[in-house]
């Protein structure tokens, strides 16, 4: 997965901000707009079926009154000879309903006779003259005539036709036609109410005042889904066909309930509709509006409120830029400081202008420097007294008679307290050279110091008459006037080899016995005797060891703890059967390369273990 890596600390503070505060607004938006949508939603549902229901009322009610009339003709049915006179009078008062342009009453013989109509049509400015010309036209007939009004059991409205051009009126109308029946229920008569469409919807000025029809596109729709009326310019013969999926779902809806809403899709959606059934009249009244008309307030916030959550976030981001430049700025000159320092060069200290925590830093930086610079300095110190004291031991692979004399130091530190020297000087005598190894107790510079003091004393001894044991007692009681205060101290093996004699002489002050390895017997001894270590008491008299004809390919190594004691990762000490195990395998080595391979050796047996001591070895082979 790719993870965005950012350049400046800056970004990475805008980014991080602002998305949570992103995520935050977008999802508070979203919510509180969802909750808003709903409940608007809501309201509309309730307002548009409220405002169907009264548009829908108003065309019930100019249906109910003919059909009032229609069924007071009906409870005339049978019940006398003077019937027929109250039911002219209800024709009467039918033709003058507001909105009926004309009443037909057909009456027809029954199956035995032929068939005879009487058709009385009045007109709703011309009733009483329709109604006296049928009077005379039909005088001579009454008792026919009263007969089949006689024959009228009851009677049932059966249809109300669907809107059409009526050629007399020049409009649209639609009939409410009744059967009439016998007592047998065959039909004998039809009477038929013909009303104005446009009455069922009110004048024109009650049109304008209607919401549903000035502000929304309106339908007026039959059982089938047939538009009878329609506020659209355009001529449309059925609501869905147009395959809009909100309208076949809207006409669906009407199949099964009397009333309801329609949500379609989209978010918001972009369009809502609402439809609810007459009650005198098979047919739907159906409303579709744009969601976005509906929606149009929390639309609006909705666009408010995204100006205003970017305005929000530029000013975060010109506040960050602000409150982070001056400490972006720190930041990137204490980066430049501290990339000079890494090159050596410290210049001056950084200004500390705030209290905050960049201030902090920078006030922390300088105070490194400082001590940077001083251990730089120290280190630089350490290193000429390195160098200085590295310059104090033997160079050189030494070389006298039969025998091969080889050393090395590796100190733990920069500098050490091992210290290894041959001394070949006018006043020993021709073929003869001192060889010492001195361990002082610790390590660093304390120790370096006691080791050249003690170099300087042995050296400046040497070069005195005396025997070796007076040398060392010499140099003991001098280095004590130093130590008597810290007591610090110093082990010694101090050796005189005369080369043209083959003797060697020994002193150990404290110092480990020096190993010795016989080639012709393949046995080891060590060089021991008494003596304790320099610096602890100025008056011990220190004994001399003596040794002489040393056979052919023998082996003296004089060497400190740190090469026994070396350890491992494991906490294994190196020991000295190890040390012994390399003389045997590499006798017929040069003292050189046996002293190579031990240190070496050391070095693998040790892998990531830390040195924790000096290590020092002089190797003497006679050749």
């Amino acid at each position: 997965m790719t993870i965005f890596r950012f350049k400046s600390l800056r970004q990475r503070l805008i980014v991080f901000m602002l998305i949570p505060l992103a995520v935050l607004l977008a999802s508070g938006g979203y919510i509180g707009f969802v909750y808003a949508r709903n409940s608007m939603l809501a309201q509309w549902r309730e307002a548009a079926i409220l405002e169907l229901q009264q548009e829908a009322h108003k065309v019930d009610m100019r249906l109910s009154r003919p059909k009032q009339w229609i069924q007071m003709f009906h409870r005339t049915s049978g019940n006398g000879m003077g019937d027929h006179h109250i039911q002219e009078w209800i024709i009467e008062q039918l033709n003058a309903v507001e909105g009926v342009t004309r009443v037909n009453l057909t009456w027809q013989d029954g199956q035995m006779d032929a068939p005879e109509t009487n058709n009385r049509s009045f007109g709703h400015n011309h009733s009483m003259g329709a109604m006296g010309q049928s009077t005379h036209k039909h005088k001579m007939g009454m008792d026919k005539k009263t007969d089949r009004e006689m024959r009228f059991h009851h009677a049932l409205i059966t249809e109300i036709t669907p809107p059409r051009y009526d050629s007399l009126i020049e409009h649209e109308t639609v009939s409410l036609i009744s059967d009439l029946h016998d007592v047998q229920g065959r039909i004998i008569g039809k009477l038929e109410v013909v009303l104005r469409f446009d009455y069922l919807f009110g004048d024109k000025e009650e049109m304008e005042e209607s919401v549903l029809w000035q502000k929304h596109q309106a339908f007026l729709v039959d059982a089938t889904g047939k538009i009878l009326h329609s506020t659209m310019p355009e001529d449309r013969k059925n609501l869905f066909e147009n395959n809009d999926p909100l309208e076949l779902k809207t006409f669906y809806a009407m199949t099964a309930i009397t009333y309801g809403t329609i949500i379609g899709p989209g978010n918001p959606p972009l369009k809502v509709s609402g439809f609810y059934q007459l009650q005198e009249a098979p047919w739907n009244l159906v409303m579709i509006a744009p969601g976005k008309e509906i929606l149009s307030p929390i639309l609006s916030f909705r666009l408010y409120y995204l100006i205003a959550g970017s305005v929000f976030i530029v000013i975060i981001i010109v506040l960050i830029q602000w409150v982070t430049g001056h400490s972006i700025s720190s930041i990137k000159n204490l980066s430049k400081a501290a990339h000079k320092v890494a090159r050596g060069s410290y210049g001056g200290l950084l200004p500390v202008r705030t209290a905050d925590e960049v201030g902090e830093l920078i006030h922390s930086f300088n105070s490194m420097v400082l001590q940077l610079e001083e251990r730089m300095q120290l280190k630089e110190a350490l290193n000429l007294a390195k160098e200085v004291q590295q310059n104090l031991l033997p160079r050189k692979f030494l070389k006298i008679g039969d025998l091969e004399i080889a050393g090395k130091s590796i100190y733990c530190d920069e500098t050490g307290g091992d210290y290894y020297d041959f001394l070949q000087f006018a006043e020993l005598g021709r073929g003869r050279v001192g060889i010492a190894v001195g361990d002082v107790a610790g390590h660093g510079i304390p120790a370096a110091l006691l080791m050249t003091t003690v170099r300087g004393l042995l050296r400046s001894r040497t070069t005195q008459p005396g025997s070796l044991a007076q040398m060392i007692t010499d140099v003991n009681r001098h280095l004590c006037f130093d130590t008597s205060e810290t007591g610090n101290f110093m082990t010694l093996f101090f050796m005189l080899i005369d080369a043209n004699n083959k003797e060697m002489r020994w002193v150990r002050a404290g110092h480990e016995p020096a190993i010795v390895y016989d080639i012709l017997t393949g046995a080891f001894d060590e060089m021991r005797g008494e003596g304790i270590a320099l610096g602890i008491d100025e008056s011990w008299p220190f004994r001399e060891y003596e040794y002489s004809g040393w056979p052919n390919g023998q082996i003296i190594l004089i060497g400190t703890d740190g090469i026994w004691e070396t350890e491992n990762v494991k906490g294994e000490a190196f020991g000295k059967d190890r040390i012994r195990q390399i003389l045997r395998k590499h006798q017929s080595k040069t003292s050189k390369e046996i002293v190579q391979i031990i240190t070496d050796t050391l070095t693998l047996f040790r892998q990531t273990e830390k040195q924790k001591d000096d290590i020092t070895l002089v190797v003497i082979k006679v050749s």
